[in-house]
């Protein structure tokens, strides 16, 4: 079956796009790259590689997260439990067990570049609940503004199949989103997206450039053939639609390759996807037109001048709170008369605003006891209403 046309019409371009253009990357590594077929243990030799790689993007100043798969599957082998085993306690005792030695093999060989690493366990529930959302994400913005290379995993020594992703494809997808990166990396055992299953058919065509997944190309979808991977091509696939719309462009490639990052800036075998927006202007677009708002901000006009000028939104310049509603959620910004000049998400609840409201961000501490953000709505997540 071939894809749609509109599958691959930017074939044709003449240059693949590569991750020297991206600032923020995720990185997904897949189980069959981590650990070794035949003996259940780390490939150190490959992870090495990677870590080096991982490393001169740090020192080009680019922002990078890892989702690694493999800490089952290690933990098996430590714990001695079979590959078979299907049991939920013993999966998830494989898991407490291997994330220890995964987390410690990344902080080693990342830390031979003197490349700091973090651990972030995540379920399902902590992408999709807004306010486990909105702390995770600023756990992952402050590492990543540390240049700290968060080591992040679905967090299956507590997870239960209601609550988990079941693939590292979607949850790294997932964090693509929540950080606002400007590519997801795929690593795995496969070259990219093939018109017919390579496995079967020697003439199967790699499609190396798609900017709309239709109905058409989900069907050429197979399933994984690893021994350790829970994710085939269907779930690179889910992970791919969640991140196009979000303005972030997905790439699937073989991390068997020598050096598969450079390979992918050196026109190796691959497929990309490609979005027809930026993160920063789907986000944008997210908080105008998507996000019903909770509440009104009223400011003063000092502060709406501030507003145009591309500045964030502080304490001193908020006269009055409207409606009630929660650190993260949408409101609206209005001059004092009455007109509505923004949109954007409050970094802190109404009954805190209502509290600093009219004072200096110093004193924010001392007013509630903490001090979450300078801001009350900072820039990046505000939208001016054309008027």
């Amino acid at each position: 079956m071939k894809p749609d046309a509109t599958a691959t019409r930017g074939a044709g371009l003449g240059r693949l796009p590569t991750l020297e253009g991206a600032n923020r990357i995720v990185i997904k590594v897949g189980s069959s790259l981590l650990v070794d077929f035949d003996t259940g243990r780390l490939n150190r030799p490959w992870l090495e590689t990677l870590a080096g790689e991982i490393a001169a993007l740090i020192r080009a100043d680019k922002h990078v997260a890892i989702v690694s798969s493999g800490a089952i599957a290690l933990g098996r082998k430590y714990l001695a439990i079979k590959k078979d085993t299907v049991r939920l306690d013993q999966q998830q005792a494989a898991a407490a067990a291997g994330q220890i030695l995964l987390a410690h093999a990344y902080q080693d060989l990342l830390g031979s570049h003197d490349v700091r690493v973090a651990q972030i366990l995540l379920t399902l529930g902590d992408t999709e609940d807004r306010r486990r959302y909105l702390n995770a994400r600023s756990t992952l913005e402050t590492l990543l503004d540390l240049s700290v290379v968060p080591i992040i995993n679905e967090n299956d020594s507590v997870a239960t199949d209601e609550i988990r992703y079941g693939d590292n494809d979607r949850l790294a997808a997932r964090v693509a989103v929540m950080c606002s990166a400007d590519c997801l990396v795929l690593l795995s055992d496969v070259n990219g997206l093939y018109d017919s299953d390579p496995a079967t058919n020697p003439d199967a065509s790699l499609i190396p450039l798609v900017d709309e997944i239709t109905p058409a190309v989900e069907a050429l979808a197979g399933a994984s053939r690893t021994s350790f991977g829970t994710g085939g091509m269907v779930t690179k696939l889910a992970a791919a639609k969640i991140c196009m719309p979000a303005g972030c462009a997905t790439v699937i490639a073989n991390g068997h390759t020598p050096e598969p990052l450079a390979a992918i800036d050196n026109a190796a075998a691959c497929t990309w996807f490609l979005p027809s927006t930026t993160p920063r202007a789907a986000r944008k677009q997210w908080i105008a037109g998507t996000l019903e708002p909770r509440g009104t901000l009223i400011i003063d006009a000092g502060a709406a001048k501030s507003l145009i000028d591309g500045r964030s939104l502080l304490p001193v310049g908020v006269v009055g709170v409207e409606g009630e509603f929660e650190r993260g959620d949408a409101v609206i910004v209005r001059n004092h008369e009455g007109q509505d000049l923004a949109r954007g998400l409050a970094a802190y609840c109404s009954a805190d605003i209502r509290l600093i409201m009219g004072h200096r961000t110093a004193e924010t501490k001392e007013i509630l006891g903490y001090r979450d953000r300078d801001e009350v709505i900072h820039r990046d997540n505000l939208v001016l209403i054309k008027v």
